[in-house]
């Protein structure tokens, strides 16, 4: 055997033992620590930073090209050979991106709220929760959450969950006036005026100089408006509906006009008028005709114009005489009376 070949074993030899003893001591890595990048003797190998960035970013070219499979199954070997790296917080956020695009959402959203749980100091924190408001307005807006490959379960409930935890996570930001926004809009065009109502009331007192806060005490007018139930029911929420609406129109008239709440008000004070003549009959009924007079008498004074009014002036003059001697209302601007009325039966 040749010379040169010879000293070519040996060096081969003398290579590898250096390797192994390398390979015991364990090099040498950074990590970063209370914002300062610290070395760290004898740390695995599998902490070095040039590895791990290498795989993030071809984690993130899966994402990008819809390899979202690829991304997960990449991400996943990633994060469970790295628990405590610096760059985990990227990862996650790419593993969310990746269970985003293959259509579970649930379990994108726990990861994009892991993020804001555990680096609340992470620059992909606003992205993060940014996203988590995306998922719950895709299940507000009807997407469907998968069992069994066929989309049947609706995530509602859940995600007006969402949307409170990101307004937990950032109060008085931009996105949480918009989070809390979309949960009253979300009752209200799901017809479940009275929780609109009160989100809408949470929105007014909490950003009073929104630009949308017009809309919002419109909204919420509407909102007590649809809880009205009939005539023979609690009057409560037309109150306030008539108060709120007279509110906009001395504080906003342009958008009263724009919207027409000058009809409505005159259809809630309709319908305060022949509640009064309700209640009247109702008395009659029960043989009390003083409280029957006292309430048409207030029906008179209170909506002179009204069409209740001409047949409480038709009721009025069947009554008997000592009904009508009793004192009458007293002058009232409320536009609407109290549901009881002084009872007296004394002739």
């Amino acid at each position: 055997m040749p010379k040169p070949r010879i000293w070519l074993i040996i060096l081969s030899a003398t290579a590898l033992i250096a390797a192994s003893r390398w390979a015991k001591a364990e090099p040498d890595t950074w990590q970063l620590r209370g914002g300062y990048w610290e070395q760290v003797h004898g740390a695995p190998a599998t902490t070095q930073l040039a590895a791990p960035d290498e795989m993030l970013d071809r984690a993130e070219q899966y994402v990008s090209g819809r390899q979202y499979l690829g991304a997960k199954r990449l991400l996943v070997l990633w994060i469970k050979n790295h628990p405590k790296h610096p760059l985990r917080d990227r990862a996650v956020f790419l593993l969310g991106q990746a269970n985003f695009g293959l259509d579970d959402r649930v379990a994108s959203f726990y990861n994009f709220d892991e993020i804001l749980d555990l680096y609340p100091d992470s620059k992909l924190f606003n992205s993060a929760l940014q996203r988590e408001y995306d998922i719950a307005d895709d299940f507000l807006n009807g997407h469907k959450r998968k069992f069994l490959g066929l989309a049947i379960f609706g995530m509602e409930d859940e995600a007006v969950e969402m949307l409170y935890r990101i307004q937990q996570r950032s109060p008085g930001s931009p996105l949480a006036e918009k989070a809390l926004l979309r949960t009253g809009d979300y009752y209200y065009r799901d017809a479940q005026f009275d929780l609109a109502s009160d989100v809408y009331a949470v929105f007014v007192k909490t950003y009073p100089r929104s630009p949308e806060a017009p809309t919002v005490r419109l909204r919420q007018a509407f909102s007590y408006y649809a809880q009205f139930r009939g005539l023979r029911f609690d009057v409560t929420p037309i109150i306030d509906a008539r108060e709120q609406l007279l509110n906009i129109v001395a504080q906003d008239p342009k958008l009263a006009e724009e919207e027409k709440i000058g009809p409505v008000i005159a259809r809630i004070d309709e319908t305060f008028a022949r509640k009064l003549l309700l209640t009247g009959d109702y008395y009659l009924r029960v043989h009390q005709p003083a409280a029957s007079a006292y309430m048409w008498r207030f029906l008179k004074q209170t909506y002179p114009k009204s069409e209740a009014a001409s047949v409480a002036s038709q009721k009025l003059a069947r009554l008997p005489q000592w009904a009508l001697n009793q004192p009458p209302p007293p002058p009232s601007s409320a536009g609407y009376a109290p549901s009881t009325a002084p009872v007296s039966d004394a002739r």
